[in-house]
């Protein structure tokens, strides 16, 4: 899908909303993937000024050269100390009803705008326009898979290889970095996200940080990591024990793959994020571990590694062809440690296909 289609899309939803322009920023205070996705634009300052016949993209010296170059269906407006872009702009297009996403921009920002507006007559209203830009990012086209695709293959080989050369001895970081450094070797542009490795007790905990804890024999341990591959990203857990796999161990890590492979054979267009959540859910309290389950089963993925639609038990998104989405169900036991192994999947002709090939092996041999 070009920029141009993009545009359209958001160009039609505005109309329907009753929207003349639409503001869209990508700062550090105030930062959203829809820059990049609308107009394909990253660098991490800019804003976008988007009307029925105009598209604009405002952003500082460092990036004005690389803006021309990577967002050609837009007119580049160098930001500097004194500019009234926005001002001139509001102005000469007679806006009166401004979309902004309300989830990215802060209550100073938008006062700050609403000040550099008020002399203008009308005086233009900003208008809240929640999620709705994200919506449109929700359906992937065949571009996006195939980006997304690779971006995972990355994922799935520094897993693989990370994963089969733990040992005892090793920490929690030192895994962590040998991930982020075969992620590179293996065509990564970056991390999705930061590495997580949780080892023996620490498993308990869903979002570790990888510390100075040494891997011991018998320890269960999960690798939760992501490559970012030409502006994707990739989400991938694969759950590991070294030696000898414990008769609990084994039973923890099969009602979560249990439950996993559930959710991805159940999935259907058509269903809530909920009943998609609920199928794996079901598994894993039928195994007597429901209280150990206290998150969401998934999440969508695209040029942000959390995106719509939501799989968990409060959603109510509705599952279309052309989503991708991760199915990550995981069983956490304070003290003793936990489980997770997640694939991201697309839904193709009314099923999910999943896109994620590592291995989900439970043993590293030592």
């Amino acid at each position: 899908m070009s920029a141009e289609s993009r545009l359209s899309r958001l160009r039609g939803r505005m109309a329907e909303d009753g929207l003349d322009a639409m503001l869209i920023f990508n700062t550090e205070r105030c930062p959203s993937k829809n820059v990049a996705y609308f107009s394909g634009f990253r660098g991490t300052h800019g804003c976008l000024w988007i009307t029925r016949s105009d598209a604009l993209l405002a952003t500082d010296s460092r990036y004005t050269e690389q803006a021309g170059e990577q967002a050609p269906d837009f007119r580049i407006v160098r930001l500097t100390g004194e500019d009234r872009w926005l001002e001139n702009a509001a102005g000469e297009s007679g806006a009166r009803r401004i979309g902004f996403e309300d989830d990215a921009v802060s209550v100073a920002l938008l006062g700050s705008l609403s000040k550099r507006v008020e002399d203008l007559a009308p005086q233009p209203e900003f208008v809240p326009t929640g999620g709705m830009a994200d919506r449109l990012r929700a359906v992937k086209d065949a571009r996006e898979i195939e980006l997304l695709a690779k971006a995972i293959a990355i994922a799935d080989e520094a897993v693989e290889t990370v994963g089969a050369a733990l040992r005892p001895g090793m920490t929690e970081r030192q895994v962590a970095w040998d991930i982020e450094r075969a992620m590179r070797e293996f065509g990564a542009d970056g991390l999705s996200f930061p590495t997580i490795v949780a080892s023996g007790p620490n498993g308990a905990k869903a979002h570790h940080s990888p510390t100075n804890r040494e891997l011991e024999r018998g320890d269960g341990v999960y690798i939760d990591t992501g490559a970012l591959y030409d502006g994707y990203c990739s989400d991938i857990t694969r759950a590991f024990v070294l030696g000898e796999a414990s008769p609990r161990f084994r039973e923890v890590y099969d009602a979560a793959l249990a439950a996993q492979e559930a959710a991805e054979a159940g999935a259907a267009a058509g269903m809530t994020g909920a009943e998609v959540d609920g199928i794996a859910r079901g598994v894993i309290a039928e195994a007597g571990y429901g209280d150990n389950f206290g998150h969401g089963l998934g999440h969508g993925i695209g040029v942000a590694v959390h995106e719509l639609p939501r799989v968990s038990p409060l959603s109510d998104d509705t599952i279309e062809d052309g989503m991708v989405f991760s199915v990550e169900p995981g069983i956490y036991i304070t003290g003793w440690g936990g489980v997770r192994i997640e694939d991201l999947v697309v839904m193709e002709n009314g099923r999910a296909r999943v896109l994620t090939k590592a291995h989900k092996r439970d043993v590293v041999p030592v």
